[in-house]
């Protein structure tokens, strides 16, 4: 995915029924996750987030999960879940969602994608609203990690379409499920990895680089605000502006069928009419919503809002 996912943020979630109550004794204390316990742990996690596991992630989960027992000095699964049950902090959400999702992304990581956005997107959305008062354009990051997507495409602004169209205001919104990256997405500094795919003329222009490590201009880290968003938290959803652009790269593949129809109708509710959205090449929309088309661009694919 291009980054973590949501956040709690704006609401109490209750994970599960009787969340207050102790758990069966039939859970077993054990260096193992039962079946029960797994069951027990993927509900949990589901209600707070709509990320589901399959009976075949069940080794991988208890991996995740015994990395947070160890570091939250607990013996068992069991105490662990009464701990999610009950009252977790806020920082021990944030390292759960961290260790069950993939946090990979870097600058520029579908250049196809931000290739249509600088040449068929942006002049389209322009000519669309050039004679509107104060015409802008707002494009939502829908899981921004640490800021590798926003901010590229606040770099394609700066460099490519702003010195065409100063008239024209853009707002870029960044969200995630977790505090951690979006901490890290505001200060802006990174390390080779993060860009490797930057072009020379960026790096030279809109970086201060010291030691091996990239710091991001203010001029750009200006263009983009980042927030806590749970993607599964409808109320918080219907509280965003309506977006022209979205990206939700690589976040799908985590939910069920369910939630994958019920994030994408929300996403869909605060598009524009005509908007377009930006999904991971290994995901799509088939079976999830009618109520997109898919557009064929230069060497990429978007969803239009019918």
């Amino acid at each position: 995915m291009a980054g973590n996912l949501f956040n709690i943020g704006r609401k109490t979630i209750t994970p599960i029924d009787n969340a207050n109550k102790p758990l069966s004794k039939s859970i077993n204390v054990s260096n193992e996750m039962t079946n029960e316990e797994f069951d027990t742990i993927r509900k949990v996690i589901y209600e707070l987030s709509g990320i589901y596991f399959t009976d075949s992630k069940k080794y991988l989960l208890e991996s995740r999960i015994s990395k947070r027992i160890t570091s939250n000095n607990m013996k068992s699964f069991s105490d662990y879940i009464l701990y999610l049950q009950r009252s977790p902090s806020r920082a021990e959400l944030d390292a759960l969602y961290e260790a069950i999702t993939i946090n990979e992304t870097f600058f520029f990581r579908v250049p196809q994608q931000f290739d249509a956005l600088e040449s068929v997107i942006f002049p389209e959305l322009i000519s669309l609203k050039k004679t509107m008062p104060n015409p802008t354009i707002r494009i939502w990051s829908a899981a921004s990690s640490s800021g590798e997507e926003a901010y590229t495409i606040a770099l394609i602004i700066l460099e490519k379409i702003k010195p065409l169209y100063p008239y024209i205001s853009f707002q870029i919104i960044g969200t995630d499920i977790n505090n951690a990256v979006i901490d890290a997405a505001r200060k802006g500094v990174y390390k080779e990895y993060a860009i490797r795919n930057i072009p020379e003329q960026y790096l030279k222009k809109y970086f201060v680089i010291d030691n091996g490590v990239y710091y991001l201009k203010d001029e750009v880290k200006r263009m983009v605000r980042f927030s806590n968003l749970n993607l599964y938290d409808t109320n918080a959803m219907r509280a965003l502006p309506q977006f022209d652009v979205v990206f939700c790269s690589n976040v799908l593949i985590y939910f069920d069928i369910p939630s994958k129809q019920k994030v994408v109708s929300d996403i869909y509710n605060v598009m524009t009419k005509s908007a377009y959205l930006f999904i991971g090449y290994s995901e799509s929309l088939h079976g999830i919503s009618k109520a997109f088309k898919l557009v064929h661009l230069p060497k990429a694919m978007a969803y239009q809002k019918e």
